[in-house]
């Protein structure tokens, strides 16, 4: 696939993948490399240029309306800054999930009084946050905003998840938990996974496979074990910020090991 915006900005160029029902990958590469773009062209919000996208055997491309709604409705996304709504209770954002399939006025009405209670106390529990139902959810920790955006993904039950940086806005020390509990989801549920992040370490311990964006393009596509130091090093060379984040690993990139969270 390619993507080309206003003045000839080359977004993403020569995109081919191929991601398989259940699998679990992580997408790494400096900042501007791509990857929202490819993550909105996944999720169906975005069009592509020139190339083509199939979700299974539809091509994205000759889908419109009702059809293009369905499709989306199989992909759930996660996303960095939540795209909560502050000032509503936590179950009003958890349900949200559901307007996929309700119809406007249902939507509407679970505004006065909740439909599905249980179900969003079922999601948040799966979540580790059962009693956060009622409260506010600009009165959360931005961890607890993520895991609410996690379990509306859960209401929502899409066939595939994408959480796009779904750990740069949480205290370093929840990145792992919250990387693990996506994981565990998709392995309970069997969804496929794709996340982007900006955590190198946290794509190399947690993902079987991962998928370097560097300049709009797969530098690489690989499973972790094969994945070496000059792999990285090439990957954000010209990229002080990014490149900083290579030297804290170079030294266990061959060792690291894929842990169980089953």
């Amino acid at each position: 696939m390619r993507k080309v915006f206003a003045r000839d900005q080359v977004a993403l160029d020569r995109i081919v993948l191929t991601v398989c029902r259940g699998e679990r990958v992580a997408l790494i590469g400096p900042s501007g490399a791509g990857k929202t773009t490819l993550f909105r062209l996944l999720n169906c919000t975005l069009r592509p240029t020139s190339g083509k996208l199939w979700i299974d055997d539809e091509d994205v491309e000759s889908l419109n309306g009702k059809d293009l709604r369905r499709t989306r409705s199989r992909i759930g996304s996660v996303y960095q800054q939540h795209n909560l709504v502050p000032r509503l209770r936590v179950i009003h954002n958890v349900l949200a999930g559901q307007l996929g399939r309700w119809a406007t006025l249902q939507s509407l009405l679970s505004l006065f009084k909740p439909a599905d209670v249980e179900i969003a106390r079922q999601a948040l529990q799966q979540v580790g946050m059962p009693e956060k139902l009622l409260e506010r959810t600009d009165e959360l920790s931005g961890g607890q905003q993520q895991r609410v955006a996690i379990a509306r993904v859960l209401v929502q039950n899409p066939d595939v998840i994408l959480a796009d940086e779904p750990v740069s806005s949480v205290d370093p020390s929840l990145a792992s938990t919250i990387v693990r509990l996506l994981i565990e989801i998709s392995q309970n549920r069997h969804k496929t996974l794709i996340v982007s992040l900006h955590s190198v370490d946290l794509a190399l311990a947690y993902f079987p496979r991962v998928i370097g964006i560097k300049e709009g393009r797969v530098s690489f596509d690989l499973e972790t074990s094969k994945i070496t130091e000059g792999m990285l090093e090439d990957l954000y060379s010209g990229n002080f910020r990014d490149h900083s984040m290579t030297e804290a690993i170079s030294e266990r990139v061959q060792s690291v090991a894929y842990p169980s969270v089953g």
